[in-house]
């Protein structure tokens, strides 16, 4: 709908970019974005509005604002991963994913909060401030929540985004922009996706390259996407897609960018639901909207049946296991030396290594670290690691034989509730919370399957609720058609925010845009 109004020229790029820009500014707040980057997105943003004075605008992504999570790295504007340890530092290149959206005339708005190092399920332990949630400001969420007191103010009622790529989805939620990247590892782009009521994809891996991305878990982490309907979902994957020279890890085959068809007939598709998601600590209201979403499909004429995958109760002490001892190896490049935080300590070569790393890293980075470093000793190797390493494959065998029976998309919750209050959330530890955040999403990364979050309905509370698609591999096409008609069905209500009313209101007079393609 945007692309289509700057083509006609009711809007201009710039003026797009301007609404953006004063929404962010007017949306402060929700501590979403760590750098803005002003004067180069108004410049990107008047390049585009040249192309389409002279009738050639790059495609359907030229003049679309987006905004990038604060652990890509972008030329000449500061990547900070949310950590004292990079802060001011400016990369020299471009990731290549963001390179490709500023290939296509995309606006780069700015750089998005996380966790820091993107290590956390909250988008709360950032060395800026956690983000907070667009719906707790909405009307849907102020009509249902009723203080406890009295003494108890609005301020201290809002509720986490999720994470760690809640900054990403937060800015997607509140129309700062029209779509945000994300990193996925063990669930970061979908957790905060269903948490803020958008939609958030997680390819295949080897799909999108990594290179660019400062790594946390090198054979699980992808680029994730997010986007406020499917269909944004499909336009940005068809941009980013495809081989990478500078990412051995990336498909070789040349990749094809896809218009999602109306999916009118579902009566040939076989939707798998595996028992093992039905996890310790899942509330009834998912629960139940799991059920009522398997029966909409088999309603319709599709084949739902119960899968197993036998192996999904140890993935996550797995995951963790891999998650720990990646980070301890990916973390050791921070020495003070090369880039980055360096201490004043100078007594010896090996004090300004601790202090470094004890002044640069928090404490959530560095118990992970040691964590990582102990499943490696030489004693604890093959106990640990290698063991991790073998129910990995095991995880991963079981998706195979589901889909080899015939199964063509696995349908799970994404998350165990809906978005917790800031206050209930710190209250436990960072790997508390990311086990048991991560408990449904992380098996797809150690698959490395496909798998989006579709934003389902909102709870009895006024917040949002997501549905989790899992496909085979490479088969983002399928995944997303199922995806696209499922979201049509259910009709998720759009996020109710003064602020987002009063700044469309000009622009888009007759129509509330929530999608760009």
């Amino acid at each position: 709908q945007v692309s289509a109004a700057l083509k006609e020229g009711r809007v201009t790029p710039t003026e797009l970019c301007q609404q953006c820009l004063s929404l962010i500014k007017s949306t402060k707040f929700l501590n979403a974005y760590i750098t803005i980057a002003e004067e180069t997105a108004l410049k990107q943003a008047e390049a585009s509005e040249e192309r389409y004075k002279r009738g050639q605008p790059l495609g359907i992504l030229d003049g679309i604002p987006i905004a990038v999570k604060d652990n890509f790295n972008t030329a000449g504007i500061e990547t900070t991963c949310a950590s004292n340890m990079l802060r001011g530092y400016i990369s020299p290149y471009n990731a290549t994913v963001v390179q490709k959206l500023l290939d296509q005339g995309a606006v780069l708005l700015g750089k998005t909060n996380l966790d820091e190092f993107a290590m956390g399920s909250g988008s709360t332990d950032g060395v800026f401030g956690p983000v907070r949630n667009p719906w707790s400001y909405s009307r849907q969420y102020k009509e249902k929540s009723v203080p406890k007191s009295h003494s108890e103010d609005k301020e201290s009622n809002w509720v986490i985004t999720g994470g760690s790529s809640g900054g990403s989805a937060a800015a997607v939620s509140s129309f700062t922009c029209f779509a945000a990247l994300g990193s996925d590892t063990g669930g970061s782009t979908r957790n905060p996706a269903a948490h803020c009521g958008v939609v958030g994809l997680k390819p295949t891996y080897g799909l999108i390259s990594r290179h660019g991305l400062i790594p946390l878990v090198n054979s699980m982490d992808v680029p994730g996407i997010l986007t406020r309907c499917v269909d944004d979902a499909a336009v940005v994957l068809g941009s980013l897609a495809g081989h990478d020279p500078k990412d051995s890890t990336t498909i070789q085959d040349n990749f094809k960018p896809f218009e999602l068809p109306n999916l009118t007939d579902v009566s040939k598709l076989s939707i798998g639901i595996p028992k093992e998601y039905r996890a310790p600590g899942l509330s009834g209201e998912i629960l139940t909207l799991w059920s009522k979403a398997a029966d909409l499909f088999q309603n319709a004429g599709a084949k739902v049946v119960e899968v197993s995958l036998p192996h999904t109760r140890y993935s996550i002490v797995c995951y963790h296991v891999l998650c720990t001892a990646e980070v301890a190896s990916n973390m050791a490049r921070f020495d003070g030396l090369e880039y980055g935080h360096r201490s004043d300590m100078n007594e010896s070569t090996e004090s300004m290594y601790a202090a470094t790393r004890r002044e640069g890293f928090n404490d959530v980075v560095r118990g992970r670290i040691l964590s990582g470093n102990y499943f490696l000793l030489k004693q604890n190797y093959e106990k640990y690691f290698v063991k991790a390493q073998k129910v990995r494959r095991l995880i991963a065998n079981d998706f195979v034989k589901v889909f080899r029976s015939g199964v063509d998309v696995l349908l799970t919750p994404t998350t165990l509730s809906d978005a917790a209050p800031y206050k209930e959330f710190i209250k436990e530890d960072n790997r508390t919370r990311s086990a048991q955040n991560d408990i449904l999403t992380q098996a797809a990364n150690m698959a490395g399957l496909p798998a989006i979050n579709v934003p389902t309905a909102l709870s009895e509370r006024g917040l949002p609720v997501g549905l989790q698609f899992i496909g085979r591999s490479f088969q983002e096409q399928q995944l997303l058609t199922v995806a696209k008609w499922f979201e049509k069905q259910v009709q998720f209500p759009m996020i109710q925010l003064e602020e987002i009313k009063r700044h469309y209101h000009d622009v888009f007079q007759h129509e509330k845009s929530a999608s760009f393609s």
